[in-house]
């Protein structure tokens, strides 16, 4: 089978469950302009699903924001830097249940069933491709290249959103079509940011594992080292420049293995990485939660067992792949320090220390993996909703076994996605806004921003949306339902 023929056995496919059928939804007319039934912000795998998910249900009058240049949504093509996804190769994701759309049946079109029996692990790039074929085969109406600053309320459902054009690929500026050395063909930059607005019923935040908060790194190094000697995992570096460099690497989950792999492959000449345990994690909760019913079922929980569950999952940082970790390892410029916190960094003359309780070590550069902050208030677009939106400290105080304040900050979000209100001012005004990042991980389990939970988390979302515009407009529906009088039968 060709990629052509797999197109066609697609539009088979949706054709069979009715795909495309008529949108129940009225327009809504402002004075204004256009007003969007959804607006998805986000253009990477948990936005196109959820594009997806709202067409089966009908629901056509959506526009999907991104501010990538097109094909580089995401992170798989831009600060991503593992050889292979971590998923399991048989989990389905945004295909919601269509074998065609499925990973599997793009890459068996392409290499056969053999092809696919070969396959140990989803290579990070061939899963970005089959993402750009998604949106291509779906025709999902995605714009590149816009930034949302703010989400405006306006009050009777409906919201602002002000936008700017993005020559940015992941939030930092770029030269045109570059992205670590790569060319991104066509991507429409531009030079000049073009403020924008649109009108919206409906937000959806898909904006990834940062988008309800921030990458975080640790005061003292911000505090005590110019920029210009650190970087982020997420961040875009300069690996080339740092060929034959020593690097240190703080943070012993996955990504910083993935990033010891790369630096190491891209011809660092030594690479250390400081782990604050004793001993790497070596479990891996997601796995357990993939076979558990714990992915499906999570909604049926309290919020005690929610709370106790994610405080667990954190107690766990995930583990590198035992791939990666070889990998790693088989460099002679490889180094693994544990049981080493940075007390103290420090730029001096030429290089960088590092202090910790084993000692001290000098690097030419830092890269950084201490994970991210979940916390709505680090985002400057949602600076008018976040003051009203109630946080998991509002609406449940944990025992003092399991209170967790990383945990505290995340948003208390309804089953299907939806801000709430921490009164009644604030449930009014953030009627209609969806959060589908990671930061919904608290109230709503492993979902969004994790190729294991799209496939359950995207109808719950696409329901829920649906619900509220069905419900937004009850009144006007039950009038044309019992007006009703258009005859069937003729006999």
């Amino acid at each position: 089978m060709s990629l052509e023929e797999l197109n066609r056995r697609v539009k088979h496919d949706l054709s069979c469950i009715a795909f495309g059928g008529p949108a129940w939804v009225k327009p809504t007319s402002r004075p204004e302009g256009h007003v969007y039934d959804v607006v998805i912000v986000g253009g990477g795998q948990s936005g196109l699903g959820a594009a997806f998910g709202l067409f089966r249900e009908r629901i056509y009058n959506v526009l999907v924001i991104d501010e990538n240049p097109e094909g580089l949504e995401g992170p798989w093509d831009t600060y991503a830097r593992m050889i292979t996804l971590r998923t399991p190769k048989h989990l389905s994701s945004i295909d919601l249940g269509v074998p065609s759309l499925t990973f599997r049946a793009w890459w068996e079109a392409q290499h056969g069933p053999e092809g696919w029996e070969q396959v140990d692990k989803i290579p990070r790039g061939e899963w970005m491709n089959y993402l750009r074929w998604f949106r291509q085969v779906l025709a999902l109406p995605v714009r590149n290249s816009r930034r949302l600053t703010l989400v405006e309320p306006l009050g009777e459902g409906l919201h602002r959103l002000h936008l700017e054009e993005s020559g940015a690929v992941n939030g930092e500026s770029r030269e045109e079509g570059s992205v670590d050395g790569q060319k991104a063909a066509g991507s429409g930059i531009r030079g000049e940011a073009a403020p924008e607005v649109i009108l919206a019923r409906k937000v959806v935040l898909a904006t990834g594992i940062q988008g309800g908060g921030e990458w975080h790194v640790p005061r003292m190094i911000t505090e005590q080292l110019p920029k210009e000697r650190y970087a982020h995992t997420s961040e875009r570096i300069d690996f080339e420049a740092l060929r034959g460099k020593r690097i240190g690497i703080l943070g012993g989950g996955a990504s910083a293995f993935d990033n010891a792999n790369y630096a190491l492959t891209e011809g660092a000449a030594e690479v250390h990485v400081f782990v604050r345990r004793d001993k790497l994690p070596a479990v891996n909760p997601i796995r357990q939660m993939e076979v558990s019913g714990m992915i499906e079922r999570y909604h049926t929980l309290s919020d005690a067992e929610k709370y106790a569950v994610i405080a667990h999952f954190f107690t766990f940082n995930q583990p590198p792949t035992n791939d990666t970790y070889q990998r790693a390892a088989a460099w002679p410029g490889f180094r693994l320090h544990l049981g080493s916190p940075w007390l103290d960094v420090a730029e001096q003359g030429e290089e960088v220390r590092v202090t910790t309780p084993k000692g001290s070590f000098g690097f030419d550069f830092l890269i950084i993996s201490t994970g991210l902050l979940s916390d709505l208030s680090l985002r400057p677009e949602l600076r008018l909703l976040e003051p009203h939106a109630a946080r998991w400290a509002d609406r449940y105080a944990a025992p003092p076994e399991t209170a967790n304040l990383l945990l505290d900050a995340h948003p208390y979000l309804t089953p299907g996605f939806a801000l709430s209100g921490r009164d009644e001012e604030g449930k009014k005004l953030l009627h209609g806004v969806f959060i589908f990042n990671y930061s919904a991980l608290a109230s709503c389990g492993l979902s969004a921003s994790a190729i294991s939970g799209t496939r359950n988390a995207v109808p719950k979302l696409a329901a829920a949306i649906a619900d509220q515009l069905f419900t937004d407009n009850r009144e006007e529906t039950l009038e044309n339902f019992f007006a009703y009088r258009e005859e069937e039968f003729q006999g």
